[in-house]
């Protein structure tokens, strides 16, 4: 009996540090304070598939929290949050601009406007 107390009494102590251990939480690099919010509108877009790939295709990038889509039409405007101490505009237009065409992969059609 006195074993099983001892074991139980070990198992205790042993999930308890044990747990403490790894719930401490660690400090990510992006806070919502050092976010920034970009609208941008972009040209050429031609289908919901290519809302769809553009958003990816940013949300990939270091430093880019979201990528939201507005509706589709000659021009769409995309809502970019992101984090400018780790990734620039120019980073995100460039990132836009290089995305391929869905009918068309080496097409680049994706303009921004400034």
């Amino acid at each position: 009996m006195k074993f099983i107390k001892s074991f139980v009494l070990a198992f205790i102590v042993l999930t308890a540090t044990t747990s403490i251990a790894f719930s401490q939480t660690t400090n990510t690099n992006q806070t919502t304070d050092s976010l920034k919010t970009a609208t941008v509108k972009v040209k050429g877009i031609t289908c919901s598939m290519d809302l769809k790939m553009i958003s990816a295709n940013v949300e990939k990038l270091n430093g880019v929290n979201s990528c939201k889509s507005g509706k589709q039409g000659t021009t769409t405007t995309f809502e970019v949050k992101y984090n400018p101490a780790l990734i620039t505009e120019k980073e995100i237009f460039a990132a836009i601009e290089s995305t391929g065409s869905c009918e068309n992969p080496n097409e680049k059609p994706y303009k921004v406007k400034q």
